[in-house]
């Protein structure tokens, strides 16, 4: 009898994991996490000066200094972890919809960590393009961000991004030039004699902390204001 029961209950159990991991895989791109925000600004018709679409960097930003977004009517649509293939499926969901201005995309830090599985940098500049290309055609004006420097991923510490960061970070600005796109440096404003970020700008190399956020707002304000 206790064999039985023990069998029903690692069925059970095996099952609920199953169903959590296929209720995960739904949503891969994690359209729920912003979906209630957004339709209220929709609804309320409430005007965007822009969006702030990224991963963890992005995501932190807000709770780093919300007044920043609040006083600058912006938007932050940040979601820890995401690959830019994640953030172009919620690109229309959590921008395009929302009527902005201005969208300021930073992504590419998880992509050479290969948090969705292995990417190549083309896979990364692909994904780039048809966002900016997307905003583009909704009249949205786009920024792009250069990757923040990084000499190590603590997650990933097999790897050494920090010349394929650079590498990656020449091919965002030439694009950007190229297409006549905004583009935002903070990698110079943040870079160590290391390739990697200044201590007193991050905890753990990777994340900006306080005077770290404090160093790029002026930079995206400065290319927010323009016309």
């Amino acid at each position: 009898m206790n064999i039985k029961k023990n069998m029903r209950k690692i069925i059970y159990l095996t099952l609920l994991s199953l169903t959590a991991t296929a209720s995960f895989a739904q949503d891969w791109p994690e359209l729920a996490r912003y979906h209630a925000a957004d339709e209220k600004i929709k609804q309320d018709q409430q005007s965007i000066k822009a969006v702030f679409m990224g991963d963890s960097i992005t995501d932190y930003w807000l709770e780093a200094d919300s007044a920043f977004f609040r006083q600058n009517d912006c938007v932050d649509r940040g979601i820890g972890g995401q690959t830019s293939p994640q953030m172009l499926l919620r690109f229309r969901q959590d921008v395009i919809e929302l009527k902005p201005k201005v969208v300021v995309i930073l992504c590419g830090t998880n992509d050479l960590a290969g948090n969705t599985g292995p990417m190549t940098p083309e896979m990364t500049e692909s994904n780039i393009m048809s966002m900016a290309e997307l905003a583009r055609a909704n009249k949205v004006r786009v920024v792009l961000c250069s990757i923040l420097p990084a000499d190590h991923f603590g997650w990933r510490p097999d790897l050494q991004p920090a010349d394929s960061i650079i590498n990656l970070n020449s091919w965002i600005k030439t694009y950007a030039k190229q297409n006549h796109l905004g583009y935002l440096d903070y990698y110079s404003a943040l870079v160590n004699d290391r390739k990697g970020m200044k201590k007193e700008y991050s905890e753990d190399g990777v994340h900006p902390n306080q005077a770290g956020y404090a160093v790029m707002e002026p930079l995206v304000k400065a290319e927010l204001d323009k016309r």
